[in-house]
């Protein structure tokens, strides 16, 4: 239905998420809004040819900002974190 690179749209890459790749075998992304996880499972899978375990997503609200007089908001966005089987990794966060 959709495109596995509408679904995923960038890596996370922080501290927190690498020492989730080394400790856990999770690796973090940013997904699109309307993305569930099995749509978040499949996509990783064909992007990356792993085997993906498990899937947890979350929404993270944007946090208040102002700029002089005019108050707002950051933009909103969803985050998921993908445990792979052992043995599996992605190539582009271990190098």
């Amino acid at each position: 239905m959709y495109d596995p690179r509408q679904v995923i749209l960038k890596p996370i890459v922080s501290e927190k998420s690498f020492d989730l790749i080394e400790r856990e075998n999770r690796y973090t992304f940013e997904v699109a809004k309307f993305a569930t996880k099995p749509q978040i499972a499949s996509a990783v899978e064909e992007i990356f040819d792993v085997k993906v375990m498990k899937v947890n997503t979350l929404n993270v609200t944007g946090k208040p900002r102002r700029v002089r007089v005019a108050k707002g908001k950051t933009r909103g966005w969803k985050k998921a974190i993908v445990a792979l089987s052992d043995g599996d990794t992605i190539e582009m966060f271990t190098s």
